[in-house]
């Protein structure tokens, strides 16, 4: 699936079964918060937090999946194609840092 297919099955979500998209401040504050959760899980089984007892049910997967669900909303609601921002993105990182993390030495 590409960015843009996502972009459309999410509208299409939104507009079929969600009423309506939250205002873009709500789902920053939903987006925030999914970001946490995300968090929450990698410090647990990558880092040297333990697991509570009520995050040993959480998916890693569905926690990434939340948190895209949410800014592919909020890059609806505010006209923002990913897919050519993701594009335009990642040429401004190749131009910026094509030889930067090459001669870092932390990374040898």
């Amino acid at each position: 699936m590409s960015i843009e297919e996502a972009q459309k099955l999410v509208d299409n979500w939104i507009k079929t079964y969600g009423v309506r998209y939250f205002n873009e401040l709500t789902n920053m504050a939903i987006l925030t918060e999914e970001v946490g959760e995300l968090a929450s899980i990698i410090a647990r089984k990558y880092g040297e937090q333990s697991f509570k007892e009520s995050d040993k049910d959480k998916d890693l997967a569905d926690e990434m999946a939340d948190v895209l669900w949410v800014l592919i909303c909020l890059a609806n609601q505010t006209g923002v194609d990913l897919n050519e921002a993701f594009r335009k993105n990642l040429e401004k990182k190749t131009k910026r840092d094509k030889t930067r993390h090459l001669n870092n030495e932390k990374l040898k």
